[in-house]
């Protein structure tokens, strides 16, 4: 399972190197209004995402396609059913039960901006520091908003020596296609992108204990010079909000 990520907009823009289709920030990250949204979020929330819970209505971006053109916008990490927050945990969906068990909001994707994901404690990000896109479903909650439940695939690399899942990271080549609206969210979809997330999840590495909110992750021995090395002496999982 994963409880909890973050964004740090640390990183260059999106159109400074030849470097930044992947280290750049993720369409419409790199827009004024995309960047401005982001840097009030990260300011509120110290670059963190939490799960959203009854008395904690803290909100995280999530990346949509609305009227063929992506949006940026605010999205409730807890699946809403009928407008509810969903009874059981609905805050990850496994990817082998995308088509069965999660068929409807399946239907309808998102991307979840990140330069790293918790999983027991441990940090894991890509080698330099960049911004991925993880896979999310959603459906919609009250006022307007966005639920969203990140989705999970197998652990592979450094990630399954700490849990057997890990979220969908998907290679950008996939954005467009996962959260083109008129692809259907069916097996062939769930096929391509495990196929196609291979190789970008085995990247995945883990760069230290959990360090407080706000702060900068701790960086394991031998990762890019110059990164943090505060680690958390008492590192503790991210815990679902219970309903």
């Amino acid at each position: 399972m994963c409880a909890g990520y973050g964004l740090e907009l640390s990183g260059p823009n999106s159109d400074r190197s030849d470097r930044a289709g992947r280290l750049g920030a993720i369409p419409p990250g790199d827009t004024a209004h995309g960047r401005a949204l982001l840097e009030a979020w990260v300011a509120e929330r110290h670059g963190r995402a939490r799960i959203t819970g009854r008395n904690a209505h803290n909100l995280n971006p999530l990346i949509r396609v609305h009227d063929g053109e992506r949006q940026l916008v605010l999205g409730w990490w807890w699946l809403h059913v009928g407008g509810e927050p969903a009874k059981f945990s609905a805050f990850n969906s496994r990817s082998d039960r995308l088509v069965s068990s999660w068929h409807a909001p399946f239907q309808h994707r998102a991307l979840l901006p990140a330069n790293w994901y918790l999983e027991k404690g441990v940090r894991f990000a890509l080698p330099e520091g960049e911004q991925f896109g993880m896979a999310a479903v959603t459906s919609p909650a009250a006022e307007n908003l966005d639920s969203y439940s990140l989705v999970t695939r197998g652990a592979l690399g450094g990630a399954a020596e700490v849990h057997d899942r890990m979220p969908l990271v998907l290679p950008r080549e996939l954005h467009d296609e996962w959260l083109d609206p008129a692809r259907a969210g069916d097996a062939e979809l769930v096929r391509a992108v495990i196929a196609r997330s291979e190789e970008i999840s085995r990247e995945l590495r883990p760069i230290g204990p959990d360090s407080a909110p706000g702060s900068a992750p701790g960086r394991a021995p031998g990762s890019a010079p110059g990164s943090s090395t505060t680690r958390s002496s008492r590192p503790t999982d991210e815990q679902p909000t219970l309903f």
